[in-house]
């Protein structure tokens, strides 16, 4: 598996688990594609990893969280009641919009 560079901002970083850091890494090289600098694209991926997974997690036993990504599953939410008040028809004819555009 290839090493992903991952600037990490201040602040202690070693109890957060391989996901938390590999998802910030994503989240920051996202970010960097975007054209965010490299710190504030750093500050924003861990800002979020915070929120989805409330932090690092503590070491003792029963004292780690699973992950409830409850803020992640909003969106989705959203989406399902917005495309649930139309039409099966409006649904298709917007489907066959969108697979004409070239992207």
């Amino acid at each position: 598996m290839n090493e992903i560079e991952c600037v990490v901002p201040p602040g202690d970083k070693l109890s957060y688990t391989l996901k938390q850091t590999r998802q910030a890494a994503h989240l920051e090289a996202g970010d960097e594609k975007t054209g965010v600098g490299l710190k504030t694209a750093a500050a924003q991926a861990w800002a979020t990893v915070n929120k989805l997974t409330g932090g690092g997690n503590k070491s003792g036993s029963g004292r780690g969280k699973p992950d409830i990504n409850a803020s992640a599953h909003k969106g989705g939410e959203i989406g399902g009641k917005a495309s649930a008040s139309r039409t099966a028809a409006q649904r298709s004819a917007s489907a066959i919009e969108l697979s004409g555009r070239s992207g």
